[in-house]
């Protein structure tokens, strides 16, 4: 008969945390061969800059990082992992990374409908199936790391010494990290994107797709089938953002990535559905305080 040893998630996160340093012993992203699954080292500040966050859980066992959305910092490190349950336009960083105190983790991309499957899944089991909630969970949250989160990301890491295990397991093993998240502390968050009446995270996969397009708030409202005064107010409470400010933000951090990415300001503002390159440069200036051409030289390099 099999013995399972539960291990202490402080054990695991030691573990975890000796697995990266073994694959990264100099700064850099490695791309595993687990789908979505990034590993980071950091040894350089990294000032918050725009980025745009789609569905991911960022777990970091050393230094501390940092997301900013709408004015909202988000500062995390070892203690706590960070939910982002759809896609966001945040600045994030990691501004006081350091050789000496390097900046360790992993980044998780969730699969929309493997997330979605298990949330109904949940709340089939538990009898929570259609229950309104009392109150919109945060955009973005912050979870403790309990011993169910700590003990399935050690054993999907633990699949990549192995390309075969990685191969044949990953799928299950990153079906039960998900599992862990929807039964965490960040479960609100998660079932709220991703479980029943999620109409707010599909709305923002519309926008997503769409950012060349004009949008409007009628629109969008119609997409998630709400008269306009309510989608608006879910709308906010989802994301803290009205939905005007959330297109803004979106096409504004797109167009920053795309920048720094090499393409010209022009290119960048025609493709995130900007007609006037005048228009374009004044409101990334007022957002970032620096006009598209001086952000292209000042981008830094490194996971966000």
């Amino acid at each position: 008969m099999m013995t399972i040893v539960c291990q202490p998630e402080g054990m695991s996160k030691e573990q975890i945390k000796h697995l990266i340093e073994r694959r990264l012993p100099e700064a850099g992203l490695e791309e595993t061969a687990l789908k979505g699954v990034q590993l980071f080292r950091v040894t350089e500040p990294v000032p918050c800059v725009p980025a745009v966050y789609q569905p991911t859980v960022v777990a970091i066992v050393s230094g501390g990082k940092e997301a900013i959305l709408d004015g909202q910092h988000h500062v995390y490190d070892s203690g706590k992992y960070l939910l982002c349950p759809m896609t966001l336009p945040v600045q994030a960083g990691a501004p006081q990374a350091s050789p000496e105190n390097p900046l360790l983790g992993v980044m998780i991309s969730l699969e929309p409908r493997v997330m979605r499957e298990l949330a109904l899944e949940i709340e089939t089991a538990t009898g929570g199936f259609g229950r309104p909630q009392a109150k919109a969970a945060s955009a973005l949250t912050l979870a403790a790391w309990d011993r169910g989160f700590a003990q399935a990301l050690l054993r999907l890491l633990d699949l990549l010494d192995d390309p075969v295990d990685a191969a044949v397991l990953g799928a299950g093993r990153l079906r039960e990290l998900y599992y862990a998240v929807l039964r965490g502390e960040a479960a609100a968050a998660a079932r709220q994107a991703f479980g029943v009446g999620n109409d707010i995270a599909r709305t923002i996969d519309y926008v997503s797709a769409r950012l060349n397009e004009p949008l409007t708030v009628d629109d969008l409202a119609d997409h998630a089938g709400m008269s306009r005064a309510v989608f608006h107010r879910r709308f906010k409470d989802a994301t803290r953002m009205s939905p005007i400010q959330f297109v803004k933000s979106m096409r504004l951090n797109q167009a920053a990535m795309k920048i720094a990415e090499g393409k010209t300001v022009s290119e960048a503002a025609w493709d995130v559905g900007y007609q006037s390159a005048s228009q374009f440069s004044r409101e990334f200036r007022r957002a970032y305080g620096q006009t598209p051409r001086q952000w292209r030289h000042a981008a830094p390099a490194g996971p966000l």
